[in-house]
């Protein structure tokens, strides 16, 4: 059975970190979809833009990973309301192989956080307060709040084993 991880919550709360340290934990077959690479990178949008853009793919993507993969890790901000179709896809899809989980930390821990990124010098304080949501979960698929207590470790640890039970 083809399984979905679903890693979200606001910039500098480590799931980029976690969906890399879980690629590597599940090894061969595992497939990941960063929201920040779909949108900056390989479609170079931001904003509203970014967010007509990306979705679309996004869906895409997580239907590849559906077909093609033992388990699809997707991680990004990922805003319920505006990516809405998104995850209603992704419950169709995978109904209860999701396994979902929001970093629900203080602002200023995520700016923490962000100094020790390597693209820290890429956008600060101001730009994370704009992008910033509060408790931003999902009404339509539960979420596993991860906190600030939470190490990296114990995150991925917590998920692997989770998902492999």
């Amino acid at each position: 059975m083809n399984k979905l991880i679903l890693l979200r919550g606001n910039s500098g709360s480590g799931k980029t970190s976690a969906a890399r340290v879980l690629q590597k934990r599940f090894g061969f077959n595992t497939m990941l979809i960063s929201h920040d690479m779909v949108r900056m990178q390989m479609l170079h949008v931001w904003g509203k833009d970014g967010i007509a853009a990306s979705q679309p793919l996004l869906i895409e993507l997580v239907r590849y990973g559906k077909e093609h993969s033992q388990v699809t890790i997707l991680e990004g901000v990922l805003d319920s309301k505006e990516y809405r179709e998104l995850f209603d896809v992704c419950a169709e899809l995978f109904g209860k192989e999701i396994y979902a989980y929001y970093y629900d930390l203080p602002f200023e821990e995520t700016l923490l956080r962000h100094q020790t990124k390597a693209n820290h010098n890429d956008f600060g304080e101001a730009d994370m307060r704009r992008w910033w949501r509060e408790k931003d979960v999902l009404p339509m698929i539960p979420e596993t709040i991860l906190t600030q207590e939470i190490t990296l470790e114990e995150a991925v640890e917590q998920i692997y084993q989770k998902v492999t039970s």
